[in-house]
């Protein structure tokens, strides 16, 4: 597998007490990898170390194949956009001038795409507004437009989300997943807001006072957890016909309800079921959530 970034036994310790206890960690490329743990676990350390913010205290890490200790490290790096901690933003400035600001630093005089980008983070209609003016949600948009100049295909974030409203949580996941699929671009994100997470997401690292406790992907979270959908008709025979004809895994409950274990078009079964004269009552979601496994995993008390 192709790997953006990899971590190898990373340690980081602040007056003898290690913020960073040996964490191996990988991150595919293309990958939008959910970096899980509670506030205080280390999350934000290792970011800033992997930004060149800080150095190690042992261990190292690998960007595109270069570890932290080569002399061009540094190239590795033009392809990270990154937000540590809030948005390195000019208050007293625009979106536009604050975008032509980071182009500058990064030796970019040419402002050709500004416009195209302000419409990518959803920024292009604000005008002469300054950022001091904006919204938590739009700071935090224009904060991944800076990390974005210099067109980097590995952008790094640090609890986007955090304290954002519903609407800006939103706006935040759209942009996440438009930049990932759209684009190619990997994601780490930090984030403690796992509701959220979940429907990012495509792989995870849990960590847990500096230790990271587990790496798994999706598909094999949804296993762990035993997602399934839980579905109600008025004929389970016919139910059971749609489903082996979609191929997909089932377990009979009973005289009208079923458990589905792989994912299904409910529109497309609904569409086969009226064509037999069966309705569907209900569909519901059942197994354990991201919330809830993360506190299986790292123990009730502490989490």
């Amino acid at each position: 597998m192709d790997y953006v970034l990899t971590t190898n036994a990373l340690t980081k310790e602040y007056g003898g007490r290690k913020a960073l206890d040996a964490v191996s960690m990988h991150i595919p490329k293309g990958a939008i990898y959910g970096f899980v743990g509670q506030n205080g676990a280390g999350k934000t350390t290792l970011i800033r170390l992997i930004c060149g913010l800080q150095t190690p205290t042992s261990g190292g890490y690998a960007l595109y194949g270069r570890k932290n200790t080569d002399r061009d490290i540094h190239l590795s790096r033009r392809k990270m956009g990154a937000v540590v901690e809030t948005p390195a933003v000019f208050l007293d400035m625009t979106a536009e001038e604050n975008l032509k600001h980071q182009l500058k630093l990064l030796g970019l005089p040419l402002f050709d795409g500004l416009q195209e980008l302000l419409e990518t983070v959803g920024l292009d209609d604000a005008g002469n507004k300054k950022v001091r003016d904006f919204s938590l949600g739009m700071r935090q948009r224009l904060g991944v437009a800076v990390a974005l100049c210099g067109g980097p295909d590995f952008l790094v974030l640090d609890e986007p989300i955090n304290g954002l409203d519903p609407q800006g949580i939103l706006e935040m996941r759209h942009l996440l997943l438009r930049l990932n699929r759209e684009r190619g671009i990997t994601v780490l994100i930090s984030s403690h807001i796992l509701g959220e997470l979940s429907k990012l997401a495509t792989h995870y690292g849990f960590l847990d006072r500096g230790r990271l406790v587990q790496e798994i992907d999706a598909h094999e979270l949804d296993a762990a957890c035993n997602k399934r959908l839980r579905v109600e008709v008025t004929d389970v025979s016919a139910l059971a016909r749609a489903l082996d004809n979609m191929g997909v895994k089932y377990r009979l409950l009973g005289e009208k309800r079923v458990d589905i274990f792989d994912k299904v078009n409910v529109s497309r079964l609904t569409l086969m079921l009226a064509r037999q004269d069966c309705e569907l009552l209900s569909v519901q979601e059942q197994g354990e959530d991201l919330e809830s496994y993360f506190v299986s995993l790292v123990g009730g008390k502490q989490a």
